[in-house]
């Protein structure tokens, strides 16, 4: 497991768009995230992703790091209406850091950022059913499960249940 402190949060950079690039184009990432996020996945889709990060003002986008290295994204994308004070996380990792308890950390990292600083009062996140690692992710940093919507999600083809997490302050 990778020691807490060689892991950091820290805004995206331009100069991250070759390795942002480098590990978003991978099939095994794209097969458990949204169809928004392009596949194949190219420097110029890496550009657009920082330069939205850094311009939309609404969600907390974050490279994850080791050692100062880009290993990941995590985000906070908050919600509108009457899901106001609430926002959905999101992460990927790269495929070489799969394993070694990165997504673990940056979630615990990311939580005081929505709670303390967005000022949230509930956090949540949809794992596809066949992500079992994204689950232990959320659960071990006290996301309960909610429910499970059946037959909610359509990928690569096939119909998969989306099961809900949250998490209070």
């Amino acid at each position: 497991m990778i020691e807490d402190n060689k892991i950091a949060l820290r805004p995206l950079q331009a100069s991250d768009r070759k390795a942002f690039a480098l590990l978003a184009n991978n099939k095994n990432i794209w097969d458990n995230v949204r169809n928004r996020m392009p596949h194949p996945y190219t420097e110029e889709d890496a550009d657009e992703f920082i330069l939205m990060a850094h311009t939309l003002g609404g969600p907390t986008i974050r490279a994850i790091t080791l050692d100062g290295t880009l290993a990941g994204v995590i985000g906070l994308h908050p919600a509108q209406d009457v899901y106001e004070g609430t926002a959905e996380l999101g992460y990927w990792i790269g495929e070489p850091y799969w394993g070694r308890g990165l997504a673990s950390a940056a979630v615990k990292k990311m939580i005081p950022i929505g709670f303390q600083e967005m000022k949230l009062r509930r956090i949540y996140a949809s794992v596809y059913d066949y992500n079992a690692a994204s689950m232990r992710v959320l659960e071990k940093n006290g996301f309960e499960k909610e429910g499970v919507a059946k037959a909610a999600v359509l990928k690569n083809g096939k119909v998969f249940d989306e099961v809900k997490y949250g998490l209070l302050p």
